[in-house]
């Protein structure tokens, strides 16, 4: 039976898991270090590593899968394909030419359109029509490797980060299930990318989710949706940070970006392009709530 080694950290990473470990032999997997979370800075296992706990599969965590201790660990559980999704580090050839079948990763985009660290990300703040999954056999560049297989899906253009990264996880892990017996009988032909049509989506940092009222409305609204649930979009307001969690847009008045304005009996801001409008926020120190409910108790708000 094959012998395939999993590397994954995420929640997005989960369903891919499961389903191998039910219908192939999965003899090891790699995922991150524990991290502090939270205001105790508590550490706190991925995801990857919870599941793979509870069905008792063998787990490292290196640093580093470059390690010594963990490259050591790889050629004693001998896989003939390591099968990789959301894990987060880079690859070098040590690990790429391992297995006999390589290294196959699951993709959250239809590459070679979104490249690297945010593919979903990039296709909601781009208003994409539609992203996929792409299962691709690595090479030593960022999501250049052959296309083993794709599935694409439509956007609704009301997506959140959260809720389709959701939908592609347990796609992904479809797909590659479809995929794997294929490439690994070699009836699947690979196809190699076309470089000339590819796009980058670049690591997301934290402090991204400040919004920049001078950015036209619409742009603004993907980007909310974008980065919820992480980094999160927020500007501030009464002395603290205020997140914003849902927002729609509509056509404007000629005012100066970033000016606070009632529109639809809900909290909005003015915008290089239209109006902002906010359904649902977050004040410092308060729950989560619906903008209506919010004007209540917001003195000034209106400028």
């Amino acid at each position: 039976m094959t012998r395939i080694v999993f590397l994954g950290s995420p929640e997005f990473a989960v369903p891919t898991l499961r389903k191998l470990n039910e219908q192939f032999l999965v003899v090891g997997v790699v995922t991150q270090p524990d991290r502090p979370s939270g205001r105790g800075q508590t550490l706190k296992s991925p995801p990857v590593k919870q599941i793979a706990s509870e069905i008792n599969l063998p787990v490292i965590q290196p640093r580093k899968i470059s390690e010594l201790a963990a490259l050591h660990q790889l050629h004693a559980w001998a896989p003939d394909i390591i099968v990789v999704t959301a894990f987060g580090q880079i690859l070098r050839s040590e690990v790429l030419d391992l297995p006999i079948y390589g290294c196959v990763n699951v993709h959250a985009s239809l590459l070679p359109r979104w490249r690297g660290a945010a593919p979903i990300q990039a296709a909601i703040l781009n208003g994409d029509e539609q992203t996929g999954i792409t299962i691709m056999r690595m090479d030593p560049g960022i999501d250049t490797g052959l296309i083993l297989n794709q599935v694409p899906i439509q956007l609704s253009g009301a997506e959140t980060a959260g809720a389709l990264s959701s939908t592609l996880s347990n796609l992904g892990a479809d797909l590659l299930i479809k995929t794997l017996p294929g490439y690994l009988d070699g009836s699947l032909a690979p196809i190699p990318q076309d470089d000339s049509l590819a796009t980058y989506a670049p690591m997301i940092k934290k402090e991204a989710g400040l919004l920049d009222f001078s950015q036209p409305a619409p742009v603004l609204e993907r980007k909310v949706r974008a980065f919820d649930p992480w980094p999160g979009a927020y500007t501030f307001w009464n002395n603290g940070m205020l997140k914003i969690h849902r927002t729609h847009f509509s056509e404007g008045l000629l005012a100066p970006p970033g000016k606070r304005i009632i529109r639809e009996n809900l909290p909005a801001y003015t915008t290089g392009q239209g109006i902002l409008v906010i359904d649902n926020l977050q004040p410092a120190g308060k729950n989560p709530m619906d903008g209506k409910t919010f004007l209540r108790g917001a003195r000034g708000w209106e400028e």
